[in-house]
């Protein structure tokens, strides 16, 4: 379908002498967020770093608008935060947030950029170093990224809403809907409940009974 961004086809996942998952075929389509669920170890995180091309599958394809996932192009229309944040240790949060910017050609001024540190309550820690944050607030500086407005269509987040309190998920989700609303894509893993506004969810369960896939 024209709308479609990613298709996975016969996806085999292992870790380890483990295999997680097999023959896993799904379609994400613009406007949509996928909500992966399961129990810890039940292989979510295996599912997204596979998706964002960082886990190689035992088996299967990923297609994107329409061809062969290919890293170059891919990744350019990717924006992924997993377990690693990749927080530059020798910069400060803004000027974390300032270099991401400018990787991405994003403008912004750095009033804007210190809305954004606050929105994930980073307050006061602006002119911290990367290497003095802690491992919680490094998670929220690489979330602070989904704020700046990144022309990558498809998001991929692993556990976005933690280490935040209920106005950093209210934050957090609101860019999320944001990003579907606009015609983008997003796949989530997260144990808590968040609302995304009028975007489509769909929800993947993830566990030893295999898989299982709900909208609503």
């Amino acid at each position: 379908m024209s709308d479609a961004l990613l298709r996975v086809e016969g996806l085999c996942v292992e870790r380890g002498a483990r295999l997680l998952f097999e023959r896993l075929c799904l379609v994400l389509r613009a406007g949509e967020i996928l909500q992966v669920v399961g129990p810890n170890g039940a292989g979510k995180s295996s599912l997204l770093r596979v998706l964002a091309g960082v886990l190689e599958p035992l088996a299967g394809r990923l297609y994107w608008r329409g061809e062969r996932a290919r890293a170059a192009e891919y990744n350019d229309e990717l924006l992924y935060i997993g377990h690693k944040p990749a927080v530059r240790e020798g910069l400060t949060a803004l000027e974390n947030l300032r270099w991401y910017a400018h990787l991405h050609s994003v403008a912004g001024a750095d009033s804007g950029l210190r809305r954004l540190l606050r929105a994930v309550g980073l307050a006061g820690y602006e002119c911290e170093l990367g290497a003095w944050l802690s491992a919680g607030q490094c998670r929220r500086l690489a979330l602070a990224r989904l704020g700046l407005g990144v022309p990558a269509p498809l998001w991929i987040l692993d556990e976005p809403f933690t280490a935040l309190d209920a106005a950093g998920v209210a934050t957090v989700s609101g860019w999320i809907a944001r990003r579907a609303e606009e015609g983008g894509a997003v796949v989530l893993a997260t144990h808590q409940a968040a609302q995304f506004g009028r975007a489509a969810v769909r929800r993947l369960a993830v566990g030893s009974g295999g898989l299982g896939e709900r909208g609503d």
